[in-house]
């Protein structure tokens, strides 16, 4: 299963152009189990039949001619297949730079906001405790009072 279809940065459907749309058919369809065996399926009916008086008078020469035009056309489908997948991994990558961009100011704010509420807890602190007697709360609050007392 292609999972890159459902990333949100990858173009799909009528944005492709009829090329891509294309790479990504024979892409998929002859990187496939079914077409090897169907592939294989073929070339062993094709021998079957042409072992005793089939359609090609000197066995397996038509065949021959067939598999080397296929091996031809195999380098560049191969290309286009890359090359198409390098489009997709490219867009993949923009939409992650995009989207960590956006992640990094939403946490510069985030920081910048969190200063600000401690300096205002600080502020407040401040307001309700403006002696040295309060400290804070808990075991250090009872050492202040320990040492006012004396």
């Amino acid at each position: 299963m292609n999972l890159w279809r459902k990333h949100p940065g990858v173009r799909t459907g009528e944005a492709l152009t009829t090329g891509e749309r294309a790479a990504d058919y024979v892409r998929n369809g002859m990187g496939s189990w079914p077409f090897v065996f169907l592939f294989l399926g073929v070339m062993a009916l094709w021998a079957a039949y042409n072992q005793s008086d089939g359609f090609d008078p000197y066995p397996f020469i038509l065949l021959n001619l067939f598999l080397s035009m296929i091996a031809g056309l195999q380098g560049a489908i191969l290309l286009i297949s890359a090359k198409r997948a390098d489009s997709v991994s490219s867009e993949v990558a923009v939409h992650t730079l995009s989207n960590t961009a956006l992640l990094q100011d939403m946490i510069e704010a985030n920081t910048v906001l969190t200063e600000s509420v401690a300096q205002l807890a600080a502020e407040i602190h401040e307001h309700v405790c403006p002696s040295a007697h309060c400290v804070g709360a808990g075991t250090s609050m009872k050492v202040t009072n320990q040492v006012s007392r004396q």
